[in-house]
This record gives C-alpha cells, sequence and structure tokens, in this order.
C-alpha cells in the first residue's frame, strides 16, 4: 500500500508526480561500495538510458522497464533504509522532479551519479558525486562542475585535466578502471597503477568498487 506524503494533516503528494513514468532497470537495496558514502546502505534507482557509451560500464541500460513513480515508490518502501541513489544509465537525462519531491516528502536523503554532462538544478539532489569521462569523449562538456565528490576513471590520462574542476568538489577520488572479462592479474596490475598515481598526488584518494570485491550488487 502506498503511504501519502503528509504534513500537518494535509496531503503533499501532487497527483501528477504519483503518475510520472521513468525507464527503470532496476531497484535494488545494498551497501553503497566505493566513494566517500562507502559502506552506507542505499536503495539504488538505476535508470535506463545513458548520453554515453563507456567500454567498462557493467550495466546494460538499454534493457529496462517503465514503471510510474507509484510503483517505484512501493518498491522502496520494501526496504527500511531512508538513503537513495539515483544512478544509471544517466539519470539525469530524466526529469527528476516529480520522483524528487514524493521522496523529501517522505524524508529520504537523495544522492546521485552522474556524469556531469547535464547541469543538476539547485535543490534537486542532496549529494552529487560526478563521474566524467572526457577521458574518452573529449569533446564531451562538463556541465556539473560542483558538487560533493568527484570520481573518475583513470586510464592513465594526467590528472591536470582535472586542475579547474577539481575547485568546485570537496572529494576528490581517482577508480582503477575495472573489466570483467579482463584477468585477475591484468585488474591487479591496473590497481597497483593507480594506487602508485594517488601516492604522488596526495589531493586524491583511491577508491575501489568494494562491492565487486564482496560478490555483492
Amino acid at each position: 500500500m502506498l503511504d501519502c506524503g503528509i504534513a500537518g494533516g494535509k496531503t503533499l503528494d501532487d497527483p501528477g508526480d504519483l503518475t510520472q513514468v521513468y525507464n527503470i532497470v532496476e531497484i535494488f537495496h545494498s551497501v553503497q561500495g566505493e566513494g566517500a558514502r562507502a559502506g552506507i546502505p542505499h536503495v539504488f534507482i538505476r535508470f535506463g538510458n545513458c548520453n554515453l557509451r563507456c567500454e567498462w560500464c557493467d550495466t546494460d541500460f538499454l534493457t529496462f522497464e517503465e514503471m510510474n513513480c507509484m510503483d517505484i515508490l512501493s518498491e522502496i518502501f520494501k526496504f527500511d533504509c531512508k538513503n537513495i541513489i539515483f544512478t544509471g544509465g544517466e539519470p539525469m537525462i530524466n526529469d527528476l522532479w516529480p520522483i524528487q519531491r514524493l521522496l523529501k516528502n517522505r524524508g529520504y536523503h537523495i544522492s546521485i551519479e552522474t556524469n556531469g554532462t547535464i547541469l543538476i538544478p539547485d535543490g534537486l539532489i542532496d549529494w552529487i558525486c560526478v563521474s566524467p569521462k572526457d577521458q574518452i569523449y573529449s569533446k564531451v562538456k562538463i556541465k556539473q562542475r560542483q558538487g560533493d565528490e568527484l570520481k573518475c576513471v583513470y586510464l592513465g590520462q594526467d590528472l591536470a585535466m582535472y586542475d579547474e574542476l577539481i575547485l568546485g568538489f570537496t572529494h576528490l577520488y581517482l577508480q582503477p578502471c575495472y573489466f570483467d572479462d579482463k584477468s585477475v592479474e591484468w585488474n591487479g596490475q591496473n590497481f597497483a597503477l593507480t594506487e602508485s598515481v594517488v601516492k604522488e598526488n596526495s589531493s586524491w584518494r583511491l577508491s575501489l568498487q568494494t562491492h565487486k570485491w564482496m560478490g555483492i550488487d
């Protein structure tokens, strides 16, 4: 049963918000495995579609189902967790205000993982993680230049390319590129290389996808 967002006896939900439809790959409850909020349980809402095509992406974002916000909320309510992550694909290709309003009416904290190519409106998201892909898409412009964490996948790029971008972020992370189809040895060498770069650049921290090491989503 869908609970109502209510304050002072007045229903806060806009009926139009409840019928808003999104393309959803999956909704699941897990522990954040990377970045500044690693170790914190979240409900992940994975949106379909993306405006980029990164070779290391581990998400089949072209396989999704249409869900309205009533169905999305019903899935979220299955979990005793007030932390939400919008991820993808690229969540910002959607109008996120309807689902945002419904979640904030119910006291949820909302994070986002985005490639930064679409500017995030003020007040939409509580915690912004930008993972830029301009190391492989040289003509892609990063429009979201402020946030809580900048998480860059390391492919051997010169970190000087981020000298201006880092000024808008509190936490800076460099993450090894992990390929499921590569050997343990190959990925291990890539991890070691990324670690050595972090040691030489003290303003950055190493981010590992610990959920993959643990074998969880």
